[in-house]
């Protein structure tokens, strides 16, 4: 059996290490043919933002203290923003169609797509449209100085909440040309993100590698600031319960539903190698005679079920593919109507 080798550092720069993207054989998510740099370091314990700043958690906004009153009262439907990156009138589009239906979007990066409108001002044209917005603000494309703008710009907007992830590199994607930043990475942001009174979310990947110290990362998160974890596709109830039994009391879950309603989409989340989906998911899809209404359905059985694991106060209904803006939204909102 080949061993890959040791990449010395990692290409995003993470101090708090690994990402999600990791192999299942441990290789990077950047470069396949070494190893993660992380997989075999002990958890980085959360030490604070540096050694000349003093970081701590600052007075909630008052959006981030309605987010933090209504988390738990009743479950939380939260819905991919499924609108193409750059046009207005898309994200127009998708807005309309999930208000009043979901409770939440998680406006984060659109697929491969590298150029993006700025977090805040994408928080705007949703909240416009009456949306209630958690958003997405990852490190690739931002210094610190940006993403404090940015972390301030949001509390004004008034966003929900603010999902902090280390983000993809540029090698992925349609600008391998563009330099990546990576000034900080998600943990790091994650202090940021509260200090600037957002309720905060991070990422959990259970399914990869180290699978043993997923949880014990995830703590660090929270002692960082991390209010909320969305728990990537890790293979259905019975592995989030675990991870979430692994984990520990103190932090919210919301588990993501994988949203597959053709085709063209299955093939699209069996691209992301390092995602896990319950035995026979995309298959039953593909075999079904009208694969839209399988995949609703099995979506809508899966979020039941993570709805009833404890400490789960929501789901986020996660799917979309180019060119199928539209009818992704029309499918996230008819599972939060069948959920709800």
């Amino acid at each position: 059996m080949s061993v890959l080798p040791l990449i010395d550092s990692c290409p995003k720069r993470m101090e708090y290490g690994p990402c999600g993207g990791v192999g299942f054989d441990g290789s990077c998510e950047v470069d396949a043919a070494h190893r993660c740099a992380f997989v075999h370091r002990p958890t980085v314990p959360w030490s604070g933002l540096d050694r000349t700043t003093a970081v701590g958690p600052g007075p909630r906004t008052a959006a981030a203290t309605a987010t933090l009153a209504a988390l738990g009262t009743r479950p939380w439907i939260v819905a991919d923003l499924p609108a193409r990156a750059l046009s207005v009138a898309s994200i127009d589009g998708c807005a309309a169609i999930l208000s009043g239906e979901v409770d939440a979007v998680l406006a984060g990066d659109a697929g491969s797509a590298r150029v993006q409108f700025p977090p805040a001002y994408r928080a705007h044209l949703l909240q416009r449209r009456g949306l209630r917005v958690w958003t997405g603000l990852n490190m690739r494309d931002r210094n610190r100085v940006a993403i404090e703008g940015e972390l301030a710009a949001l509390a004004v907007e008034g966003v929900a909440g603010v999902h902090c992830v280390t983000g993809d590199h540029t090698r992925t994607g349609h600008r391998p040309d563009a330099a990546p930043v990576f000034d900080l990475d998600s943990t790091e942001a994650t202090a940021l993100a509260r200090a600037a009174g957002h309720v905060v979310s991070v990422a959990a990947s259970p399914a990869a590698p180290p699978v043993d110290r997923r949880a014990a990362r995830l703590r660090e998160k929270q002692r960082a600031g991390a209010d909320v974890c969305f728990v990537n596709h890790a293979g259905g109830a019975a592995p989030v319960r675990h991870f979430i039994d692994e984990a520990g009391d103190g932090i919210r879950f919301i588990p993501c539903i994988p949203v597959v309603v053709d085709h063209a989409s299955a093939d699209l989340l069996e691209s992301f190698t390092t995602l896990v989906l319950p035995a026979g998911f995309l298959a039953r899809v593909r075999s079904a005679r009208d694969p839209r209404a399988e995949g609703i359905a099995l979506a809508v059985e899966m979020a039941q079920e993570m709805l009833a694991l404890p400490g789960v106060v929501g789901v986020n209904l996660s799917g979309g593919r180019e060119g199928a803006e539209e009818s992704f939204a029309e499918a996230l909102a008819e599972i939060a109507r069948r959920v709800r």
